[in-house]
């Protein structure tokens, strides 16, 4: 369960919590079962921060998506989703529905990860690495896709830039694996 706390709440949260972590622009304190959200402000938004897909994913693959669970605040023009939570809405408290697009926040994307795999529907771009979270989407994903390792994502401020990490594509549901393997882009596992 994710609640919202002020920042005096947040403070008395964080003393003898057990774990805390940075979320995008969110702090994140897990207390046995539950977990607070703590400062995902408007105010806190920096968009040096943001990097955005590139229009070329989208057109490749030629879908649709109902949502953008992880969006900027003004949304990414050449994104086809209906819907976008942003850090105004957070979307890793609000409902999930339809086919949901997913660029999380790559500085902590495992609670990203585990509510994408729960939801079972949708196409994720997501940094590889050792984390227990992509091992967890690697297993569980039902259709994977390495992007180009020259791959470049869009800046709001600073053109194309690349990430040190590989990203991949991983599809959830039947009808994403099939728009993956559709869009030519790379080898599917």
């Amino acid at each position: 369960m994710l609640l919202h706390l002020s920042q005096s709440d947040a403070i008395n949260a964080v003393v003898g919590s057990s774990w805390t972590a940075h979320v995008g622009h969110a702090l994140y304190v897990r207390e046995r079962t539950s977990m607070a959200l703590v400062g995902n402000r408007k105010d806190n938004y920096t968009p040096a921060d943001d990097y955005y897909t590139p229009k070329w994913i989208f057109d490749s693959l030629r879908l649709e998506f109902s949502l953008d669970v992880c969006a900027p605040l003004n949304g990414v023009p050449w994104l086809p989703a209906r819907n976008h939570y942003s850090i105004e809405n957070d979307g890793l408290i609000q409902e999930w529905f339809g086919r949901v697009w997913m660029n999380p926040p790559y500085s902590k994307p495992a609670p990203w990860i585990d509510r994408f795999l729960a939801h079972g529907n949708g196409v994720a771009l997501v940094q590889t690495s050792k984390s227990n979270g992509f091992i967890q989407l690697w297993n569980q994903a039902d259709a994977i896709m390495y992007l180009p390792r020259n791959f470049t994502f869009e800046h709001r401020d600073h053109g194309t830039k690349g990430i040190f990490m590989p990203v991949a594509l991983f599809a959830m549901g039947e009808s994403n694996v099939q728009a993956l393997k559709a869009s030519g882009i790379n080898k599917v596992r």
